[in-house]
């Protein structure tokens, strides 16, 4: 059951966080305000802070935007700076579900198959063996594992050919944000073929004078190790890590003083064809089919088919993005989508300008500016007003409601609390020093509101060199204040529309 907050539980713990103080953060009144008049207002309205005490208290500097509209008529019920264009992070990706689900449909399947451009005979393939992604963002080393199951089932023991792959299905990035550090993995590679989210696993122990280290392409039954990307373990103080394209693999050092005993950590990938190609070779071969090493090409020559994998319904691999935010699943269903749509997609930047376009056009839309389809590039812009029409408009249309994740309500000491007339279906987003959430939230006696929340102190942001984007000092501080005002909001919003 969805976890709720209560009014007065919350506004009680908020003040008691020492965020209730009522200093105006703008000299601006809202667009529209809540506030009720003097005559027949009763105690819990005279009590009631407002959004711009709300703002002022959570004490973000930057800039607040708000909408928030009566799922029954589309009228505005409150706003703040409505029209002003923030960054959406995660929240994008909200739009960017609605758009494959138009353009795709819910129950699309990604393929990723393997081609012989011979006939197997005697179990030899005479001919190349194509491995050929369509873009699956979840295949991972157990899908790969199947495959190659497949291939020995058809009696392939060996091949002629060479064995190629192909990820041209959709164009590659080496990244989705150039700005971030080097080894987040949440900022990988993007292809046509995607293995792991393009993320290798670096694994680490002390042993005698030095490090135990493996690079390895992990999933759940699986484990094997790879050759594509390789570790140095340098004594040195900064930086943590760095990368360089040795062209053939990636290659990584680590400060030694970092490590500690042990560890781990998922790294991204820049080559995910030839990482694919090596774990789809290291498999087969592990069941008794010899591969030669892959060969990346971009054409994919015409072949006879003989394994396919496929990915879920794209309802499923939505609903799994938007729970853990997959910046990969974001940026290739956004992609395809737009392939589906245009007849093809040239980059990630025109994709997300193609997505936007729609948006505007679909919902009369008019400050909407996108990047990329997962919101990891800072410089996306959105209006809160906008967000909030376009989900207005996408829960009579699409089922996206159902997709989002239930956001438990918190006080101000960030426990869950269970007894708010109030239950939220939303989609979160975090930058550095920018957070937002939009979605919708259910109210006691069947009213629905549907919101978007953005916040950004873009001067804070700006500051950050590229090493300090990972945990900058005082952005969990930060974003703790800005998830605090997000669920104050809501909780007003709550008690007025039930008054």
């Amino acid at each position: 059951m969805t976890t709720v907050i209560s009014r007065r539980h919350f506004l009680a713990a908020f003040g008691a966080s020492g965020l209730a103080a009522a200093t105006p953060a703008w000299a601006e009144a809202p667009d529209a305000s809540l506030r009720p008049v003097a005559r027949g207002e009763d105690l819990r309205l005279r009590s009631l802070a407002t959004s711009q005490d709300l703002i002022a208290a959570a004490k973000l500097n930057g800039a607040v935007s708000f909408a928030v509209l009566d799922m029954a008529t589309g009228a505005m019920l409150d706003s703040h700076a409505p029209t002003l264009g923030l960054p959406p992070a995660s929240v994008a990706k909200a739009l960017t579900a609605s758009y494959a689900l138009t353009a795709l449909g819910p129950n699309h399947r990604f393929a990723t198959d393997l081609l012989a451009t011979g006939e197997v005979r005697d179990g030899v393939l005479r001919g190349d063996l194509v491995l050929l992604g369509g873009g699956d963002p979840t295949l991972d080393t157990d899908g790969l594992a199947e495959l190659a199951a497949a291939l020995k089932a058809q009696g392939v023991a060996r091949i002629e050919g060479r064995f190629l792959v192909c990820g041209s299905a959709l164009p590659y990035a080496r990244t989705i944000d150039a700005g971030q550090p080097d080894h987040v993995g949440y900022n990988p590679a993007v292809s046509g073929l995607n293995l792991n989210y393009n993320r290798v696993h670096f694994e680490w122990r002390r042993g005698g004078n030095g490090y135990r280290i493996s690079m390895d392409a992990r999933s759940e039954a699986h484990r094997p190790a790879v050759r594509m990307a390789s570790m140095g373990v340098i004594a040195r103080a900064a930086p943590l890590y760095t990368y360089h394209d040795g062209e053939a693999r990636d290659e990584w050092t680590v400060a030694r003083g970092a490590l500690g005993n042990s560890g781990a950590r998922w790294l991204p990938v820049r080559k995910p064809e030839s990482y694919a190609g090596e774990v789809f070779q290291v498999l087969a071969g592990g069941m008794g089919v010899s591969l030669p090493a892959p060969e990346t090409v971009v054409t994919c020559p015409s072949g006879t088919r003989l394994a396919r994998k496929q990915s879920a319904p794209l309802r499923i691999v939505l609903r799994d993005m938007l729970k853990w935010s997959t910046n990969l699943t974001a940026e290739i269903v956004g992609q395809a989508a737009t392939k589906a749509r245009l007849g093809e997609v040239v980059s990630m930047r025109q994709s997300a300008d193609a997505m936007s376009a729609w948006a505007r056009a679909e919902f009369g839309l008019s400050h909407v500016a996108l990047v990329d389809h997962s919101g990891l590039g800072e410089a996306s812009r959105i209006a809160s007003q906008d967000m909030a029409r376009a989900l207005y408009h996408i829960r009579s249309r699409l089922d996206l409601k159902a997709l989002l994740k239930p956001i438990p309500m918190r006080d101000g000491a960030r426990k869950v609390v269970q007894d708010a007339p109030v239950s939220v279906h939303a989609k979160t987003g975090t930058l550095n020093f920018v957070s937002g959430l939009a979605g919708y939230a259910d109210l006691d006696g069947g009213r629905e509101l549907v919101f978007a929340i953005f916040c950004g102190d873009l001067d804070r942001r700006a500051k950050l060199t590229k090493a300090q984007r990972e945990r900058p000092e005082g952005g969990k501080a930060w974003n703790t204040r800005a998830k605090i005002l997000q669920q104050a909001l809501i909780d007003r919003w709550a008690v007025i529309a039930n008054t």
